[in-house]
């Protein structure tokens, strides 16, 4: 039986699975903005567990609610989501997948695999 987690899953489930509760993302997002010296840039680790969380916070959002509810979450979810695209691009070049990411559903699901991929590269 092959237990290999799938690297190129984006399925939000599998992704989240080991996760911090989202109370306690909220409190390192939180704090790491405060902590950091003014006039420093924010690192990809920052970016990338904002955008994780507020991709999180929209799926809480989106699944037992219409789009007309949930639709402000999701756009602050995408908007996350580019500027950790923007940071990866700005500090190691335009992937070819970066290059594909056209839509906020593009650019969340861009999170979900970075942090998927985070998630296996610290397992190792």
């Amino acid at each position: 039986m092959n237990t290999t987690p799938n690297i190129s899953s984006s399925d939000p489930e599998i992704v989240y699975a080991e996760a911090p509760s989202i109370t306690r993302e909220i409190s390192w997002v939180a704090r790491t903005s405060t902590d950091r010296p003014f006039g420093r840039e924010a690192d990809r680790e920052f970016w990338l567990r904002k955008a994780a969380l507020l991709d999180r916070i929209a799926l809480a959002e989106e699944a037992p609610y219409a789009p007309s509810v949930s639709a402000e979450a999701a756009s602050v979810a995408g908007n996350a989501a580019r500027r950790l695209a923007e940071y990866d691009a700005a500090h190691s070049g335009l992937s070819p997948r970066g290059a594909e990411l056209v839509t906020d559903t593009d650019h969340r699901e861009y999170v979900r695999e970075q942090y998927r991929e985070r998630s296996l590269t610290r397992l190792i």
